[in-house]
């Protein structure tokens, strides 16, 4: 492990000298350099996972393909998101490839081992639809997730039923549908201990993710 670090450092020095390089011309515009940012930490996580060209070029990729800018309107809705769900616990945060993303858990989302949408989270779905239609640049993501309690035959499909009713309250309120993409990760991505009581009420959540890409 220790060869593998040290034989790294050149590689990842150069790639961080490169990516400052890159967003540092005057003549870029925030949608290329957002792109070069994203290629650059991706080359970097490529070599962090395995010390060879071959990983760069993976990570650059990936990186590459987010494409995802920071935008006045996305730095908008993270602050009426925010004043949305003040008090409720659901996490709002911009992740590191430009996506803003929602963490909502189950106490305020769906009952257990249920996919109907509590009446607390109406309000919050209700200010997320609400804009949408001028940013047609933006994706949706919605991805369920249970704790560890039950079967996967049963964690499954709950966890990709629970998207699948965040997504249609969506619609309902305006937002393509062609837009939304959903997944379940069931009980496999929790955030929390599923041996206490409280790690597994934090990992019965759904999370959504809004993402603009460059015009």
């Amino acid at each position: 492990m220790k060869t593998l670090i040290s034989s790294s450092r050149p590689v990842i020095a150069s790639l961080s000298a490169a990516i400052v390089l890159l967003t540092g011309c005057a003549d870029m515009s925030d949608a290329q350099r957002s792109a070069a940012i994203g290629a650059g930490v991706g080359a970097l996580a490529g070599v962090a996972i395995g010390d060879s060209g071959k990983s760069a070029a993976i990570g650059a990729g990936v990186g590459a393909l987010g494409g995802y800018i920071w935008s006045t309107q996305m730095q908008k809705k993270k602050v009426e998101m925010e004043r949305a769900t003040a008090g409720t616990g659901v996490a709002v945060t911009q992740t590191p490839d430009n996506q803003l993303k929602l963490s909502i858990p189950s106490d305020i989302s769906f009952d257990t081992n249920s996919a109907e949408i509590k009446s607390n989270l109406r309000p919050i779905l209700d200010q997320f639809a609400q804009g949408l239609s001028s940013q047609p640049n933006t994706e949706v993501r919605i991805i369920g997730h249970t704790d560890s309690t039950g079967s996967d035959a049963i964690n499954n499909p709950l966890s990709v039923n629970r998207a699948s009713s965040a997504r249609n309250y969506l619609v309902s309120r305006g937002v393509s549908g062609q837009r939304i993409q959903i997944d379940g990760r069931g009980s496999y991505e929790p955030i929390a201990d599923n041996n206490t009581v409280d790690g597994r009420a934090r990992n019965r959540r759904i999370e959504i993710f809004l993402a603009e890409r460059a015009r």
